[in-house]
């Protein structure tokens, strides 16, 4: 729980870390529904790798994977997150990775962590993370556009970007969640 005013990030897995930005609705076949083996040699997101080791450590560390999936693909996610050396290569700690079954349980882990800043990729998540998640960035393409006011980088570059003018512009978060 985020007693202060820490800084708290949460990254969704898929279409975020791993595999994305793809075409809008685009499914990632490799990994949910081909081999394991073609799910290990998947790769990440474009400029993930790049961008997340100073990411994390803007954030001091209190940052998190936050991911709806399956038992299945959870067990795949970390296997991913093992074999690409995602927590040497980003700073990210190993026992800061959380799953829920529906994408709306990403409010509960939102809420009890005290996350300030969310990147997902599904505007259902977006939605539900109002009120709970001060700044809230929908990330890559979306099949049918965002609405007005909707934080929508395209790619890592871009979420860098409006992640730290935020900090800037407020370099504590509110007292009370507010959505941008």
């Amino acid at each position: 729980m985020n007693t202060g005013n820490e800084l708290r990030l949460g990254i969704d897995f898929g279409r975020v870390i791993h595999g994305g930005p793809l075409a809008p609705g685009g499914a990632d076949t490799a990994f949910l529904s081909g081999s394991f083996e073609d799910a290990m040699a998947s790769p990440a997101t474009d400029g993930a790798f790049e961008v997340l080791p100073d990411l994390v450590a803007r954030f001091g560390g209190r940052a998190w994977i936050i991911s709806k999936c399956g038992e299945r693909v959870q067990r795949r996610t970390l296997a991913w997150l093992d074999r690409h050396d995602f927590y040497e290569r980003t700073g990210l700690r190993r026992g800061n990775v959380r799953f829920c079954r529906k994408r709306s349980g990403k409010a509960g882990h939102c809420a009890e962590l005290g996350i300030t800043h969310m990147i997902d990729d599904r505007d259902e998540v977006y939605r539900v993370l109002e009120g709970i998640v001060p700044y809230r960035y929908l990330f890559g393409p979306q099949p049918d556009g965002v609405a007005g006011g909707t934080r929508n980088p395209l790619g890592w570059a871009e979420t860098v970007e409006m992640i730290s003018a935020d900090i800037a512009a407020a370099p504590t978060p509110p007292a009370t969640p507010r959505s941008r």
